[in-house]
Parts: C-alpha cells; structure tokens; sequence
C-alpha cells in the first residue's frame, strides 16, 4: 500500500539495495523513498555509488539484495523497458541521443506513431511534442537535427522523451555537468515546473549551490553506504562538501600571490573555424607567462572549443600564429606541442582525454609509451607501465579495483583524475586545462585545484578555460572575457565584480558595465 510522507505519497522506494561489481561494493544496504511532487538530491564523490543505485532502479543493472516498489507495488527490471512502464525515466549525463535525426524521430524512437500499417505519422508525432513542450515548459522544434542543438536543447531533448513515455519519475544523473550558468538556471525552473505538475525527480550532481537552491531533501552517500539526509534549510555547501567526503573540505583555493616570468604561451591575431567552417575564433590575441594563471571566462560556444584545440593540435587554425616557449606550433601535430612540455586536459574526457576500451596502465603512458623508461626501442615495458600506472593511481587517489580494467569502467570523476595525474606527472611548461573539474565532486574539485595552483607555484604556464565563472574567480590571476569567438576585454582578477564580468560574458562592452573602473591587464 502506498505510504503517505513528506510531498505527497511514496512513487519509489529502495530498500536495502546491494550491488557487487569484481573487487568493489557499489551499494551496500541503500535505501531511499521518493515521494510525490519531491526533488530529492543524491550527492556523493565519485564512485559513491549514485549511478550504479539509478541504473539499477532503471534495469539496466540488477540488484543483487533488496527490493524496489514502485507505487507500493514490487519491481524487478530486467531491462530499461520494464522500468519505463512503470513511469521511470531517466535522463543520462552523456545523452543517448542520435545526431543526425530530427527531435520527433529521437523522442518517438522505439516508439513510433504509425497511421495504417507500417506508416510513420511524423506530423502526429510532432503535434504530440509540440503539446508536451508547452505543457512542461521545454521549448524544442520537432524538426530539428539534434545535431543542431545546443546542449541545453539537447538536454531538454531527453526529458521531453521520458516524459513522451509517461515517465512520473524522473532520474536526472548530472543534467547540469554540460550546461552553462543560464541553462542550469532554466534546467531548474523547469524541474520545479514539472514537480508541481505531480511529477518527482531524483537529482543527482555536484553542484552544491544547485542542491541548496532546488531540492526538497538531500541523501549523501560515501563508499556505496548512505551516510546521512538532510534538507537545504538544514544544510550549507559546507556541510554537504563534509557529509560527502567524510572531512572538511576547502571550497575556495588558496592561491597567494602569483610570480610571473617569462611569456611561454603567444597568440596572435589567431582565427579558427569550427567544423561548420564559420569562423569560431576572431582574431583572438594572449599571453600566458611563467607563473600565472590566465582564466578563459565565456559561455560555452564562443569559441572556446575551437581555440584550445588550434592550441594543442588538434584543430589547424586558418590563421595567426601560435608560439610556445619561443617555437613557432601554428598548424603543429599534437605529439610536437606534447614534446615542447604542454599538457592539455581536454573538456570531453570520453572522447579526447581517454581511449575507453584500453586499460589504466595504457592511458597513463598515451604520450609517453615511445619514450623510455616505458619502452626499450620497440620493445615495451609492460612492467614499467604498470608500476607507472599504479604510483599515479596511489597519488591522485583514482578509485579503481585494478589499474588493469577499461578506463570505461571508472566513474566520470575517476576518469578526470586519471587524465590530469597523468597531465601532471611530467616535465611541463604550459597547462592547458579545459572544463577540469567538470562533472565531478567536491573533493576531487579541491584536490585538482591545489593541483593546478602548485603547476602554477612551480613556474608553469596555465592557461585555464572553464564556463564555470566561480572556478575562473577563484583560481585566475588575470582573466580574459571571449565573446563570440573574441576577447573582449582582459583584466586583472579582482578588477570586476561577478556580475560585471557576467555582463561581459553577455556581450555588454567595459563601457556599459556598471561602477567599473578596471585596470587593463596586458593581453
């Protein structure tokens, strides 16, 4: 029978959920309840086991202890389809999405409206979108190629398709990792949208501020186990970061006094175009010295993609030029930036960072596995790969069972961690870090913070790009705003406020940002 409770009735309950994986419990005796018109926030760090309890309320995993009901009635889902007729939907940090077809066809796919036998009703199905869309809020045009979307279109893509499928539960796993400042904000209008329409949602992310700003409740897992629950007016990010990791946790770096040397990265009057062939990058102009820390402050999609990869190799810019440490790498494959001390930690970990399929021990030499002491002429050492592979994992506190299983099975902030112990564990002379604390948690956040602010300390070049503002305040020492592709101003940290910086961001010029009064920092 359903049980009353806090919001309305009980529409999900887990009871003492235990998942084994070889060499690791992934849940050990979780239980929650979801109630009626409730968002309840799940936080945990990486490898908590967040993912592993909703793929199995979702069927794509199966328990191996405990019982799930839905609607006080028992589920056990062998697959995703038992689950979605039961009303779950879940809506996956990395969308199941298919480019080159329309939003109607991804929405109705393995659904399909069909007129007679055999016909697909494409103007029905779109009809049917158009409704959802207004009833819950979720602007998209049935017509157009998902390709075409931003990512905030995207995501509001795989909602409107679990609520195509009469989902009333809803598993949101990172929906903001993606999403700039605006589309988070919209993201969370919207789920409030949806919880007064009857609908209840299970938030999962790491960003604390959203937890405080959105939730009804808040459950925290630690090492598979639930360690405690909570509510927004109970809790601070303080609390949380705590809860999550199991001690205190510094939010906010300490980054001291920078000391600049020599200029290392120069970029001049550099354009790029994107894969569209419009031009992305518009004569963009920087220096990054020795010791400092150069933020790239911006809304995702104005270019910034496109001016890291012209930097690291992976993009040839049209023109302009690029020097690094005196070497002119204008149009340079990447092993030769590589090789002149440049690491780069890439903003889509999956698909630049990582070879997913391959195990821990080769991702941690994919720059290096020619060189000694990793190989001997042709022939490689397998067992210098290893004790490499194992002395990154021991000192960048990768959680793994094995540095030998797929990178693939480690969890999105475990992957980053990977990349930057393996960015960071050479002879550098630039950092370029692209997005390097997205999707992960607090405590990961912290470590690879000090991380970059010690690369910094110890006379490396740091070129940071992030759409993350507050990671861009608090670790920068200058700050260069992109808009459309170019640098409409660079400043000093601590010359503009927030608000005036998000203006910046916006388009707004320095004349028409209110009480500033910056001094220029050169570019």
């Amino acid at each position: 029978m359903t049980q009353q409770g806090r919001g309305g009735p009980v529409v999900l309950e887990a009871r003492a959920i235990t998942k084994r994986f070889p060499g690791v419990v992934a849940n050990d005796n979780v239980s929650l309840r979801l109630h009626q018109g409730e968002i309840l926030a799940l936080l945990g760090e990486n490898g908590a086991g967040k993912s592993t309890l909703m793929n199995i309320l979702y069927g794509l995993y199966q328990q191996d202890e405990g019982a799930i009901f839905v609607k006080g009635k028992p589920l056990r889902a062998s697959s995703p389809h038992e689950s979605i007729q039961r009303g779950i939907g879940m809506v996956h940090q990395h969308f199941q999405l298919v480019p080159v077809m329309s939003v109607a066809e991804n929405v109705t796919l393995g659904n399909e409206v069909t007129r007679g036998p055999g016909w697909l009703d494409r103007r029905r199905a779109g009809e049917q979108i158009r409704a959802l869309s207004r009833q819950y809020g979720l602007e998209v045009d049935p017509d157009a190629l998902i390709a075409d979307l931003d990512v905030g279109a995207q995501q509001r893509v795989e909602i409107i398709k679990a609520l195509y499928r009469n989902a009333d539960i809803l598993i949101l796993d990172e929906p903001t990792a993606v999403l700039t400042p605006q589309e988070a904000d919209d993201l969370m209008q919207m789920m409030r949208a949806l919880t007064r329409q009857g609908k209840s949602i299970i938030f999962i992310t790491h960003k604390l501020r959203e937890v405080l700003a959105v939730a009804d409740r808040i459950m925290v897992l630690r090492a598979g186990r639930v360690v405690g629950e909570t509510t927004p007016a109970e809790a601070t990010e303080a609390s949380l970061a705590a809860m999550m990791v199991g001690r205190s946790v510094m939010l906010q770096v300490e980054r001291g006094e920078m000391h600049p040397g020599a200029v290392v990265l120069e970029v001049t009057n550099l354009h790029v175009r994107d894969d569209r062939q419009l031009l992305a990058v518009r004569g963009v102009d920087l220096q990054v010295r020795a010791g400092e820390i150069l933020g790239i402050a911006g809304v995702q999609g104005n270019g910034q993609t496109e001016l890291v990869q012209a930097l690291t190799g992976l993009r040839a810019p049209e023109s302009g030029s690029v020097r690094i440490a005196g070497h002119d790498v204008t149009g340079a494959a990447p092993r030769q930036i590589s090789e002149l001390g440049v690491a780069h930690i890439p903003e889509d970990r999956q698909r630049d960072g990582l070879v997913s399929s391959y195990p821990l021990t080769d991702n941690a030499v994919l720059e290096l596995y020619y060189l000694p002491p990793f190989a001997r002429g042709l022939v490689r050492d397998d067992a210098a790969v290893r004790d490499h592979a194992e002395r990154l994992v021991q000192e960048f506190d990768v959680r793994t069972p094995a540095v030998t299983v797929p990178a693939s099975s480690l969890s999105g902030g475990n992957q980053q961690k990977l990349i930057v112990a393996r960015e960071f564990t050479r002879e550098l002379r630039l950092l370029i870090a692209a997005q390097p604390t997205r999707g992960i948690d607090v405590g990961s956040i912290e470590f690879i913070h000090n991380q970059i602010v010690k690369k910094r300390d110890e006379g490396v070049a740091v070129l940071l790009v992030s759409a993350e503002l507050d990671e861009i305040l608090s670790l920068s020492d200058r700050i260069a705003v992109i808009y459309h592709g170019a640098i409409v101003a660079t400043v000093n940290n601590g010359d503009l406020s927030r608000e005036q910086l998000g203006l910046l961001m916006a388009g707004a010029s320095l004349d028409e940002t209110p009480a500033v009064s910056p001094t220029l920092a050169r570019s």
